[in-house]
């Protein structure tokens, strides 16, 4: 069970705070960290962050204490997908829901405030604008207790423990933390009036306190900056290309971490790369997280490593959702099945199941592959570096395959491996690679190594809303 998500898109709403960039952290050995020089609220502060799950382990989006973890606080996701707010001066609360939809944004709201005379409201949680419950565990802080945090005794981190440990997989954005103030989720979101979406809303005029930071990511030479103009939190293993534009405001697809069928494969870099280790005889695919069933629309696909030998090369398509869906799937590459097409490394393209093309030009590692799908006409193009095999013109409309129909109408983009170690990564829009070159669709979104065809947009919720 999950709260209400930003999927398909809050850019539908009249108005609102636009969010540009959002930090995409890998759930391994990259974060944030700040000692505080002075001495601010042990008692009052609140933390507010919006936040996108990539993996579905343990990981701390806030955390204050001593390097040891004794003593210390934390704002976290166990393994089940709950939030955890804990301390050791005796808060231990747990949320009886989960969230592990690793396609949505959610906004999560921590509270503290242990000189309040009511013992539920010295620790509050809110999920999406609204205030939790509803907690399997629920042990309160002792009023006026002073917590492991705001002097500098205790350092305060962002996205692991205190211990380094426990990091957070995924994307986070619009970070504030605020020092003596309880603020709660108003304060940094509203719903729309028109769709009744939770959105976010500006910071700036909020008071930040002694201690206080806001991180919006958007220097990517110093995604650590805070904007509120104390001292800049210090990065550790992260780059600029960990910047992106997915966010709040505007969600790009993924890689889908909760396909129902994976054997031996792994997401990083946000679920944007995928790989197969190569020791199952089964295809390993990775889809989209969004699916659509109109439009137009375009993708690119790095090939990172593919090891091929005889008779194994990876698939890179689309492919209906009976096929995604299948809890079997992994017996079957795209291009095989009745509502899939796809461009292989042995010069082919493959549709339902039917060698349609057997004299095209081979990827190899470092190519990009290109994929521009009109599910408006039925129609799909594919480029490696930029130049489309069987002169196929998109934006033309000219020498394209055909889609083949699914009872479903909803197709997702992905990629399938055949027993052979392969990694792959996906660009729906905002890479997790450099790009040299970059190119946005013709409304201004996503950065692609090579021109996105006229008429083709981006895989985005604000795309989706107006041509999905």
């Amino acid at each position: 069970m999950t709260a209400q998500t930003i999927l398909p898109a809050n850019s539908t709403s009249s108005g609102g705070f636009d969010v540009a960039n959002s930090v995409r952290l890998t759930g391994t050995n990259d974060y944030f960290h700040k000692t505080p020089s002075s001495s601010g609220s042990q008692r009052l502060f609140s933390f507010s962050a919006w936040v996108k799950k990539a993996d579905f382990s343990t990981g701390v989006l806030f955390s204050s204490g001593e390097a040891d973890g004794n003593p210390n606080l934390a704002l976290y996701f166990d393994s089940s997908g709950r939030i955890n707010m804990y301390s050791t001066q005796g808060m231990q609360y747990i949320t009886t829901r989960v969230f592990r939809d690793p396609s949505a944004w959610y906004h999560i709201v921590f509270v503290v405030d242990t000189a309040n005379g009511t013992e539920d409201n010295r620790q509050q949680l809110y999920v999406n604008g609204v205030r939790e419950t509803v907690f399997s565990t629920s042990n309160v802080i002792g009023q006026n207790e002073n917590l492991s945090i705001n002097t500098s005794a205790y350092r305060m981190a962002v996205g692991t423990g205190v211990d380094d440990e426990d990091y957070f997989g995924g994307y986070m954005a619009e970070v504030v933390f605020l020092d003596n103030q309880a603020s709660p989720a108003a304060s940094f979101g509203e719903f729309d009036s028109d769709s009744g979406i939770w959105k976010p809303k500006n910071v700036n005029p909020l008071t930040f306190g002694t201690n206080g930071f806001y991180l919006n990511f958007q220097d990517s030479s110093n995604l650590g900056n805070d904007v509120n103009g104390g001292t800049d939190l210090t990065e550790v293993n992260l780059a600029a290309t960990d910047q992106s534009t997915d966010t709040c405001t505007n969600n790009f697809a993924t890689f889908n971490a909760a396909h129902p069928a994976l054997a031996n494969a792994t997401f990083s870099e946000g679920n944007l790369q995928f790989a197969s280790d190569g020791s199952a005889s089964t295809q390993n695919p990775a889809s989209s997280s969004i699916a659509v069933s109109t439009g137009k629309w375009y993708a690119e696909f790095n090939v990172v490593a593919e090891s091929t030998r005889s008779g194994s090369y990876s698939y890179v398509g689309v492919a209906g959702t009976a096929t995604w869906l299948s809890a079997a799937n992994n017996a079957y590459y795209i291009g095989n099945q009745a509502d899939t097409i796809a461009y292989n490394g042995n010069q082919s393209v493959y549709s339902a199941g039917n060698e349609v093309d057997n004299s095209e030009t081979n990827y190899a590692n470092g190519n990009i592959v290109g994929v521009a799908a009109d599910f408006t006409n039925s129609k799909i193009y594919f480029h490696v570096n930029g130049t489309y095999i069987n002169s196929g013109d998109p934006a033309g409309a000219s020498n394209g395959y055909n889609i083949p129909a699914t009872a479903q109408s909803f197709y997702y983009f992905g990629v399938s491996v055949f027993g052979q170690n392969a990694s792959w990564q996906a660009n729906f829009g905002s890479p997790p690679y450099a790009i040299s070159s970059g190119n946005a669709d013709a409304d201004g979104h996503g950065n692609f190594e090579y021109a996105v065809p006229s008429g083709y947009f981006a895989l985005c919720s604000k795309n989706l809303a107006e041509y999905g």
